[in-house]
């Protein structure tokens, strides 16, 4: 459990102020191998979840799009190459942005990649028309907070999507996931990444993150309406989207 002086890193308690600089330790060492080991993790099968959560977004050339916590591109590079219109890729993590612009560079994707925290955005309020969040919203230090900043910089019939982790929903399965995220992952995040103890903790921050309704209501709190979610690969991730009404 947590209080207002501490939050959750994985399985620990840690106080509130120390996790973002323990998140960026976690995303600075991964950074360079992060593509390749979101292929490990997922059995290739996050390429799927996320080409449809692009898909869901509907690019179009007149549709702006602020894609936090875009890490190293994925989202952000679909969503133009689908024809979407002006794009800012953000993360708070450098050492990610950097892999993001280089590949950004190689495929002469043109679009906007700028360091910000999702919890105190640096823009308008009003500003896009869509926000999205790739797996980056369970390593927030304040998560009502990054809320409450995607609907202030949404326009009026703008959308808020977030693809992320959540509960396995067929009770049958659950032994085999608990032993590829515990046991497996981070034996395999120390063979390919050198890095066992920051797979172990993305492990743990996918149990310790709000279920399919918690996060809905976490959403309408946060002043989003019509939120609705649709489970992938047997609630193992899912897709939450809100409107800002």
């Amino acid at each position: 459990m947590t209080d207002n002086a501490t939050t959750d890193f994985g399985y620990r308690s840690v106080p509130r102020d120390a996790k973002k600089p323990m998140v960026r330790a976690v995303f600075d060492s991964v950074a360079g191998r992060y593509d390749l080991m979101n292929d490990v993790m997922s059995l290739g099968v996050h390429r799927a979840w996320k080409s449809s959560f692009v898909a869901g977004l509907d690019p179009r050339p007149n549709r702006t799009l602020l894609d936090l916590a875009g890490g190293t591109g994925d989202i952000a590079f679909a969503w133009v190459a689908r024809g979407g219109g002006p794009t800012i890729l953000s993360d708070i993590n450098e050492q990610m942005l950097e892999v993001a612009r280089t590949r950004a560079d190689r495929r002469r994707i043109d679009l906007t990649i700028q360091a910000a925290d999702a919890e105190a955005l640096p823009f308008a309020d009003a500003s896009f028309d869509r926000v999205s969040m790739a797996f980056g919203l369970r390593n927030c230090t304040d998560k009502p907070a990054v809320l409450r900043e995607a609907h202030r910089v949404l326009r009026h019939g703008g959308q808020f999507h977030v693809l992320e982790f959540s509960r396995l929903q067929v009770a049958a399965l659950q032994g085999a996931y608990d032993a590829w995220s515990f046991q497996a992952l981070p034996r395999l995040g120390r063979l390919i990444a050198g890095d066992e103890d920051s797979y172990r903790y993305l492990a743990e921050s996918i149990r310790t993150f709000p279920d399919q309704a918690a996060l809905t209501a976490m959403m309408e709190e946060a002043g989003l309406g019509r939120v609705r979610h649709r489970n992938l690969t047997g609630g193992i991730a899912a897709i939450h989207v809100g409107w800002k009404l």
